[in-house]
């Protein structure tokens, strides 16, 4: 009995050793797989959210950004310091000749050139297009306006489209025999359009014969009410020049140069050379500008004859060019033929 209760023992101790060994090689399986502490644990959790809604390294992503964004904007501060430095020295480094000539472009008025044109003029097209050349070189703003009988003759309109000048190219119907009443008719139409549409500048008429310095259409630039000038006057077949236009004090017109004319009652108005002044468009469709009531003034019947009389009445308004006494000559009378 005592063998067989000895050999009971032994089995439950095998048993319980066995359980025992099970139970401990079971949990250290297990512990093996586990995490080792509860901060990796938290860590993980954190991770696998901020994973799952945004992106598979948030973490690292979020400190990137936080860098990036704090050197982005000590970038910036630099970048528009030196931006606001550079533009200051950029603006003080600005040529005082620019900063005049941007002033000079905006004050710039308009010189309106008046061209009257004559078929019989066998030299008209080669006559236009020097006249051309020269108005290309003139600073804008400029307006060419070309007069010439209605015709089947595009010589004229081929001419203008090619000058790459801002131009208008009138016309008219009525036929003359004379070409002086010709030309002052023409003249006349080109004085209509311009009061009809209210141009604004001043008014220059430029025969096809005319040859400038260039410096003379910045000079009529700064005429207020009237502007004239001396013409020198050369012929092909003569050995002279002929001298006509203002004579002058500095800018003060004091007397004129004028031709001797025949059996004309209004000899100073008729004498008056066409291309020997300017005037401001305006008079003739503000005249109130000039401290005159419109009842005064009719240029429908005859606006060149008003705005010669005008010039030679009005000395108080006229400025002689160029300003040092009218003494030097500017623009030339060539008659070729």
């Amino acid at each position: 009995m005592a063998s067989l209760e000895r050999s009971k023992k032994k089995v439950q101790l095998w048993k319980k050793a066995t359980v025992h060994f099970l139970l401990c090689f079971v949990m250290g399986f297990f512990t093996g797989f586990a995490p080792t502490s509860k901060a990796s644990i938290f860590s993980s959790r954190v991770t696998m959210s901020l994973s799952s809604n945004y992106s598979p390294q948030p973490v690292k992503v979020f400190h990137q950004s936080r860098t990036q964004n704090f050197n982005r904007s000590l970038f910036d501060k630099t970048v528009s310091k030196a931006e606001h430095s550079h533009n200051s020295d950029k603006d003080q480094r600005v040529p005082e000749e620019d900063k005049r000539g941007s002033e000079e472009l905006n004050v710039r008025k308009l010189v309106i050139v008046i061209t009257p044109t004559s078929g019989r003029n066998k030299l008209r097209g080669v006559l236009l297009r020097r006249l051309a050349n020269t108005l290309k070189l003139v600073a804008r703003p400029l307006l060419w306006i070309v007069v010439e009988q209605l015709s089947e003759d595009s010589e004229v309109s081929e001419i203008l489209r090619k000058t790459g000048i801002m131009y208008r190219h009138v016309v008219f119907k009525e036929n003359f025999t004379d070409v002086d009443s010709e030309m002052d008719h023409q003249r006349n139409i080109a004085v209509n359009h311009i009061e009809h549409h209210r141009l604004s500048g001043i008014v220059h008429f430029a025969g096809l014969s005319n040859v400038y310095d260039l410096h003379f259409f910045e000079e009529i630039r700064a005429v207020e009410a009237f502007g004239t000038w001396p013409i020198a006057k050369l012929f092909a077949n003569k050995k002279k020049v002929t001298i006509e236009g203002p004579v002058c004090d500095f800018s003060e017109v004091v007397g004129w140069h004028l031709k001797k004319t025949n059996n004309v009652t209004d000899t100073r108005t008729t004498a008056l050379p066409i291309s020997s002044f300017a005037f401001n468009s305006s008079i003739l469709w503000d005249p109130e500008r000039w401290g005159r009531p419109s009842s005064v003034q009719d240029t429908s019947q005859n606006s060149l004859r008003f705005v010669r009389k005008e010039v030679l009445e009005e000395e108080a308004k006229v400025k002689g060019i160029p300003t040092q006494g009218c003494s030097k000559v500017l623009l030339w009378d060539l008659h070729i033929s």
